[in-house]
């Protein structure tokens, strides 16, 4: 249920000579704000341009529409100084078409005795696409409806039944519109009334989307869970599910818990990840430190990635592990299915957790991986004992990635040597490299920022503490990130030069200088899509510069 974009409709006049449904919306809402909405078939440019795009929104407001699939777009209205709307435009029924589309669920039901059940439902779709189009007839003249015949309907009425039968019966109801917008990150329901958002441009949008009563919210809630096998209960209110897409979902259900009614918030999986380069040009680290982190990483450092909810640990460490050797064999361990990795040899290992004797734990599978001898081991996230040995791969030489809930290194150590996850202070020196990740404000924007990087360098015994050190830090006021460990850095010098068989230690600073290079033209070049960023990689690493497809200054 990903969000392709229709890209027949390249201009704006072709889509409203196609959808009298935003004929009709763009005239409404032209009148109420004075303006025509622009149209954007897709916000690439947002990728190089961000800055000054979001600084006109901020002083002009912005009207502008964007289509996510076929027959949906989605309006994005702010008035000067006011909030963020996010209007879904989608076929809507009136008396006429609501009486057509229950005569044809009508027919449906009948013909449905007919039809063999499928083995998956990812056919039920195309089951029913053919059984719509063996029930109607679209005609330009209105024809009278005769038992036993075809019924027959206009080309708009074809459009608004075909859209609200595989709305409801295979999607997921009033909010299948949203899991077809690749812009959205979060989709929040926080009880009756009014959705909210998290727009990867706009960030909170509040939605025109609402759940008006109880029954209407927990009727979806219900219908929802049961659709993604993790159905919710007065006994069992509160559940997590993955949707047909790979987004994660939480379930709140009853007002006895979830005092302004039942709840939920699903975080959106991507198709593509964010790439590197894409971090970079958003300014969430620099083409410097991700040039230290490319050192560390081909060669096989232990790296924490560290902050706070929502302050895109993930998206960084996925962005960041296209930094692993192209020809290396990754195990990547999660509850949740949000890794994605590039790389070939590549064994995905996901949770199985119901509550029940056949549950598989993080902590199983990271075992189960150790066996496998691979050469990186990628953690979603350390909460539990799982920690424990994550450490011990370490001490055994399994380089290892993951995500960790600290929003500083001194909280870190003490998350981690405390319960549950119990890793002895003593050990905390095999891991090598902590970024820590938060969500700030710069300009009166939220934007994420990689506040610092240190380097973990070894646990002092006699006062029974790890020494550490930061090498990069970014500053609030300028926001830039200061390179405080430039001849001074205990990980590039004294590991990884070693490794290397560099005679001179400091020398391991022009490799870093040429790989920051290497991540700037890429950013130039505008190469931000993530596979083919790992491309560029992968070139170089196989036959050096001569190799890149492009020339580096």
């Amino acid at each position: 249920m990903k969000g392709e974009i229709a890209k027949e409709q390249k201009t704006f006049e072709q889509a409203l000579q196609k959808y009298p449904h935003l004929r009709k919306y763009v005239d409404k809402v032209t009148k109420e704000f004075g303006k025509e909405p622009e149209y954007y078939l897709d916000f690439d440019f947002f990728k190089y341009y961000r800055a000054q795009f979001m600084e006109q929104v901020e002083k002009e407001g912005v009207n502008l529409i964007y289509p996510v699939t076929e027959p949906l777009f989605i309006n994005i209205l702010k008035r000067k100084g006011g909030d963020v709307f996010y209007n879904v435009i989608e076929p809507e029924m009136d008396d006429e078409s609501t009486a057509l589309y229950e005569k044809v669920m009508d027919r449906m039901i009948d013909k449905a005795q007919e039809v063999p059940v499928p083995d998956r439902t990812t056919e039920i779709k195309p089951i029913l696409e053919k059984m719509i189009d063996e029930i109607v007839q679209v005609t330009k003249v209105k024809r009278r409806w005769q038992m036993g015949a075809k019924i027959p309907v206009t080309e708009e009425q074809y459009t608004i039944i075909r859209y609200h039968v595989l709305r409801e019966r295979v999607g997921f109801s009033k909010l299948e519109p949203l899991f077809y917008d690749p812009y959205l990150e979060d989709i929040h329901c926080t009880g009756v009334g009014n959705l909210t958002a998290v727009h990867k441009i706009f960030h909170m949008v509040r939605m025109s989307l609402t759940f008006s009563t109880d029954l209407e919210l927990n009727k979806y809630i219900l219908e929802a869970s049961e659709r993604v096998e993790r159905p919710v209960s007065d006994a069992r209110p509160v559940v997590d599910a993955v949707m047909p897409d790979g987004s994660r979902v939480n379930y709140i259900y009853g007002r006895e818990i979830s005092r302004e009614g039942s709840s939920f918030t699903v975080r959106k999986f991507a198709d593509t990840p964010v790439s590197v380069t894409d971090i970079v040009n958003f300014q969430t680290l620099t083409s410097e430190v991700a040039a230290y982190l490319w050192l560390c990483i081909e060669n096989g450092m232990n790296i924490f990635v560290c902050g706070e909810t929502a302050s895109g640990k993930t998206t960084t460490l996925n962005a960041i592990s296209a930094f692993i050797k192209p020809d290396a064999k990754i195990y990547t361990v999660e509850n949740t299915a949000e890794v994605t990795m590039p790389h070939e040899i590549w064994q995905h290992l996901v949770t199985r957790e119901a509550n029940k004797d056949t549950d598989v734990t993080l902590f199983t599978l990271l075992i189960a991986a150790l066996r496998s001898r691979p050469n990186y081991i990628i953690v979603g996230e350390i909460r539990g004992e799982e920690g424990n040995v994550a450490f011990q791969a370490m001490q055994t030489g399994h380089p290892v990635m993951s995500t960790f809930h600290s929003g500083s290194v001194h909280s870190m150590i003490q998350r981690l040597t405390g319960h549950p996850i119990d890793v002895p202070i003593a050990f905390i020196d095999n891991l090598n490299v902590v970024l820590i990740q938060q969500a700030v404000t710069v300009k009166n924007r939220l934007v994420r920022r990689v506040t610092s990087v240190s380097e973990i360098e070894r646990y002092y015994s006699e006062e029974n503490k790890v020494i550490t050190r930061k090498v990069f830090l970014w500053d609030p006021n300028k926001d830039e990130h200061r390179f405080t460990g430039y001849y001074n850095s205990f990980i590039l010098e004294k590991k990884i030069a070693a490794m290397l068989g560099l005679t001179d230690p400091k020398d391991i600073y022009k490799e870093l200088e040429l790989r920051k290079k290497i991540l700037e033209t890429m950013v130039e070049e505008k190469i931000l899509n993530y596979y083919k960023v790992f491309d560029v990689i992968k070139k170089f690493s196989i036959g050096g510069l001569e190799n890149l497809p492009f020339a580096v200054e």
